[in-house]
């Protein structure tokens, strides 16, 4: 219709005769969806920004658990600050402005930062499974140091294989070029990548959380049972410890669960989309969709730690207020309720 054509017209990325399409939209509509970009990037930014300090900042929180969680808000913090304001430029204007160079490390951080965010939350998985099913092996074995070194192995190992996905597939650039028009930004995907990719970075990962927490679920019933049967032989103070520590394992395991559900409904979708097509053009509209869906992740994650933790709602406070510069504010319990 007329209305359609006045709202979006067709013009030209560049001034050149290999320029792809360009999709020029009214200046209303430029300004809503700036307006609504920066919101995002800035709520996912100071979200994990948050999280990061926190963890980093109080001593109370220098758990195994946290420290995976603060790697998770690392890569979070990195989507939003080096990838979404990129990608959002691109869903708006509909054009690649920033050079062939540009989009190799833009690729390379988009496959990157998804591979560390869906490590990350495996290894979150696995520190609930043995957390709540053998926590005496747990709190003997599973120590900060490790965790640390798990956490160095998990990017070391990420970045390595992204590097290595993107040269063999010839998106390194030296490659042979497909057709691509100036002003576009494609990622090229051989067939044997994609069953690669698709079971490292998807299905075996994606296995681990399922099983494990399967099993966290059906262990944290037995354990509500076996505590509700004997709550009156456990009124010593040694008893009385173990059922609250027990409890807030099991919270813990509740909350980042609902983290990793909330991760995989967001990952798995546009993963998909993008494997079965052999060559990913971006800017198609359902895959515009599900790549915002993967990108808004990192925004919720906070989200999901305000409502749940209230350690992270009294850290905010204290960040806010600017608590955290006085002199030792590390040692302040953030888990008290003033």
């Amino acid at each position: 219709s007329m209305e359609l054509l006045e709202f979006q017209v067709v013009g030209y990325c560049f001034e050149s005769n290999s320029s792809c399409l360009k999709e020029v939209r009214s200046p209303a509509v430029y300004v809503v969806m700036y307006i609504s970009a920066v919101a995002v990037v800035m709520l996912t930014v100071c979200g994990n920004l948050v999280v990061i300090i926190s963890i980093s900042h109080f001593k109370q929180l220098h758990t195994p658990t946290n420290f995976l969680m603060l790697s998770l808000a690392v890569a979070d913090f990195l989507v939003g600050a080096v990838v979404m304001p990129f990608y959002l430029i691109l869903l708006i204007e509909t054009c690649w402005y920033f050079g062939e160079t540009f989009c190799i490390l833009y690729n390379v951080s988009v496959f990157f930062l998804t591979s560390v965010s869906v490590s990350n939350v495996a290894c979150i998985a696995i520190d609930r499974y043995f957390a709540v099913c053998y926590p005496l092996l747990y709190s003997a074995k599973v120590t900060d140091n490790i965790t640390a070194s798990v956490i160095l192995l998990n990017w070391l190992l990420s970045l390595l294989y992204n590097l290595a996905f993107m040269y063999f597939n010839g998106n390194m650039g030296g490659a042979e070029k497909l057709n691509i028009c100036l002003g576009d930004c494609m990622l090229f995907i051989s067939k044997s990548w994609v069953i690669i990719d698709l079971l490292c970075t998807l299905i075996l990962p994606c296995s681990i959380m399922i099983t494990l927490y399967f099993k966290i679920f059906i262990v944290a019933r037995k354990h509500a049972r076996a505590i509700s049967s004997v709550t009156e032989q456990m009124r010593s103070a040694d008893g009385a410890n173990n059922n609250i520590s027990t409890k807030s394992e099991r919270k813990a395991a509740k909350t980042l669960g609902i983290l990793v559900i909330v991760f995989l409904l967001c990952l798995v979708p546009y993963y998909i989309s993008c494997l079965v097509l052999e060559n990913v053009d971006r800017s198609s509209l359902v895959l515009c969709f599900l790549a915002w869906l993967l990108y808004f992740n990192s925004a919720i994650n906070p989200i999901i730690y305000a409502l749940f933790y209230p350690w992270f709602q009294k850290s905010v406070k204290l960040i806010v207020k600017l608590k955290i510069f006085k002199i030792e504010s590390s040692l302040i319990n953030v888990f008290s309720k003033e």
